[in-house]
């Protein structure tokens, strides 16, 4: 009789067929995990209307690329390859897992497709798989462990570390990967022995030390290890199911959902209520998110994804400077209040007040809008939207903090944040005969859309001078709104005043249409967001970086060479240029077009770059923090080799010379905008 070792299936325990425990272990942890999933459910059924069931096609390359392709992780190299071998070999082993669930129930069970020579074949590449998914854990463990980077620390005001519960889930995937090891290789040690015909061994893997290990165990031993490996497994396998939505690992479940879920229009803001109309805002009893209630489901979804790596943080310039920001915090509190709020076994939660208890408003009013925080998120979830809701409810509710309580009530009274007269925002053209006031009775082809900071700002106003020269010496048939313009509104709406928005917009509207004209150039990042984003059924929008980049390439637009052939020249990408609207190369080209400019890059450019810390209403307001922004920008810079920074956004220069001058640096470095040395150094 040819000797065998008894299979799960076919096993028993005083008596009892083991196949009993083989189907009691998953209907009760997929049962607990089901219960576990409708309890997490419950607060997205009541969260607000968020339509993301368009786009399909746009939605599945996403999570593609993102998600399955992991193309984000890179970004951290050491923690980024960690994370796609552990996501890798998870993806190889779904289908050992599944078959194992199986093997209990059906003796010799195969999934369609696993047998023969690609059987063969799944099984190699599993068990290579299984090795190193182990080796990763230990590495992982070693390192959160020993070696943790600061992204990962938990600052006390923000509760407990969370280093226990990651080096628990390493361990549990450890587990796994060790129990079925020994499943297998007390099985192929067995048959060994005894001549059977067995699969090959691939060397160095898991199964091939557990076979050589137990080569001179005795059978007895061998049929314990065998079924002990098998219960361990189906154990920890449905432990680790049902303790995923627990905590942080909850994003192993959420990921792929919230990326197909992604917002997919960068540079927008969502309204204030889907289910409203714009026209009947006015009728609604309270604006913004007051409550965890009052969150879209997404960015409940949002808030179960947060995989806790610390990436949004590590990137955050609010964060950098010590202001009392930590996007990461954000999305992990409101999680854990909506695990206080809907608790797993009582039907009845603790009532969570949203800004006393969980939030705090120097936070949220800390926020640039950069997002920095989003771009670096590998689950792409969604900040800005949130932070801005919570902003609408806090000024529906009168707490704005005191420094943009002026510029906003200057904004509502003149349109503009500085309580200028309007008739005055046309000055800076007033001995610039070329450019023309846009009316009833003049029109022109293109409108040059100035904005507020550029209209009245001293310094500002230089660019403004540039912008209408340049476009002169194209000899472009182009001119302004004047007192007309209001401010574009931009950052009104970010701050959540969202009426104000909507009546800053409409009167714009108003004149842009009434001027006739049929493009819209701005030397401001934050109108061309606003006019590209935020307006509907107006002309064209570009940024004069566009434009310029269009005539070079058209031979319209050539340079003489540059006067200090000793200058190094960086630039540093505005936030709604760069990550919000993608122009990176446009402004690049420009400078390169530039016979002898001399230009490096900082370590943070392009879509990692750092955010100056202006932007309209942040002009006005005065956070607590331990530096500024601008100064370390300036830092970045020097530590390039630059001399000169050169940027393509009024509020940038704003806090670019500013930082200059703090820094110490007066006479070492300057920074230009791209358009005023464009209209220095263009042929004309």
């Amino acid at each position: 009789m040819t000797p065998e070792l008894v299979s799960p299936a076919k096993a028993s325990f005083f008596g009892i067929p083991a196949v009993l425990l083989w189907w009691i272990i998953p209907l009760t942890g997929i049962g607990v995990f089901s219960y576990i999933l409708y309890r997490r459910g419950t607060p997205l059924l009541a969260g607000s209307l968020d339509p993301r069931m368009n786009r399909w096609a746009k939605r599945v390359r996403a999570v593609l690329w993102y998600a399955l392709g992991q193309s984000r992780q890179p970004r951290y190299p050491l923690a980024g390859i960690l994370h796609i071998l552990l996501f890798a070999g998870f993806v190889i082993l779904s289908l050992r897992s599944l078959t194992l669930v199986f093997v209990g129930i059906i003796d010799g069970f195969t999934l369609p497709g696993l047998g023969g020579g690609f059987g063969a074949f799944y099984g190699a590449i599993k068990d290579v798989s299984a090795t190193v998914v182990l080796l990763t854990c230990l590495v992982a463990m070693i390192r959160r462990s020993l070696f943790m980077p600061q992204r990962y620390a938990v600052p006390p005001r923000y509760g407990k570390d969370h280093t226990a519960e990651a080096v628990f889930v390493l361990l549990l995937i450890s587990g796994l990967m060790l129990s079925d090891a020994l499943f297998e290789g007390s099985l192929a040690s067995f048959q060994a022995r005894h001549g059977l015909e067995t699969e090959p061994l691939v060397p160095m893997t898991l199964k091939w030390i557990a076979a050589g290990a137990l080569g001179q165990a005795a059978g007895s031993t061998l049929q314990g290890l065998h079924l002990g490996a098998y219960l361990a497994h189906e154990l920890i396998f449905f432990f680790f199911l049902c303790f995923l939505p627990l905590g942080k690992h909850f994003h192993v479940i959420t990921s792929f959902p919230n990326v197909f879920f992604m917002k997919l229009d960068k540079g927008t803001v969502k309204p204030v209520n889907w289910a409203v109309p714009e026209e009947t805002l006015d009728a609604l009893e309270s604006f913004g998110v007051k409550s965890l209630d009052d969150f879209t489901w997404k960015h409940m979804l949002d808030f179960y994804s947060c995989a806790d790596c610390g990436r949004c943080s590590d990137n955050c310039p609010a964060n950098a400077v010590g202001r009392p920001l930590s996007p990461r915090f954000i999305s992990i509190k409101c999680r854990d209040a909506l695990f206080e709020k809907y608790p797993l076994w009582s039907g009845q939660g603790k009532e969570i007040a949203l800004m006393e208890d969980v939030l705090e408003d120097d936070e949220i009013w800390s926020c640039t809008t950069c997002g920095a925080c989003e771009e670096e998120c590998p689950l792409l979830i969604e900040y800005i939207d949130k932070i801005v809701d919570v902003r609408r409810g806090l000024v529906d509710d009168g707490r704005v903090p005191q420094s943009l309580q002026k510029p906003l009530s200057a904004l509502e009274k003149r349109g503009n944040p500085y309580g200028k007269m309007e008739k005055k925002r046309a000055e800076w053209a007033k001995d610039l005969e070329y450019v023309t006031v846009l009316g009833k009775k003049t029109s022109a082809e293109t409108l040059y859309f100035v904005d507020s900071i550029t209209s009245y700002d001293d310094r500002i106003q230089q660019i403004a001078r540039a912008t209408a020269g340049v476009l002169k010496g194209l000899g472009m048939d182009f001119g302004i709104l004047g007192p007309s313009e209001m401010d574009s509104g931009h950052e009104v709406r970010r701050f959540g005043e969202e009426m104000l928005f909507m009546e800053l917009r409409d009167r714009n509207t108003d004149a842009i249409l009434e001027s006739g004209v049929k493009k819209i150039v701005t030397a401001d990042p934050h109108a061309f967001n606003a006019l590209k984003h935020d307006y509907k059924e107006i002309p064209e929008v570009e940024h004069i970086c566009q434009l310029l980049e269009q005539k070079i390439a058209s031979g319209r637009l050539r340079f003489k060479g540059i006067d200090d052939p000793q200058a190094v020249f960086t630039y540093h990408d505005p936030c709604y240029l760069g990550r919000h609207n993608g122009l990176y190369d446009h402004p690049r080209r420009v400078l390169d077009a530039i016979p002898g400019l001399r230009r490096v890059e900082m370590e943070r450019c392009r879509d990692k770059s750092f955010c100056c810390g202006g932007g309209g209403l942040m002009l006005f307001y005065e956070p607590i923090e331990e530096t500024r922004m601008g100064k370390l920008r300036v830092e970045m810079a020097a530590k390039a080799g630059a001399t000169v920074i050169v940027t393509a956004c009024p509020f940038c220069m704003v806090n670019m010379e500013d930082a200059i001058k703090t820094s110490g640096l007066e006479g070492k470095m300057h920074a230009v905008d791209l358009v005023e040395l464009v209209h220095q150094q263009m042929e004309t």
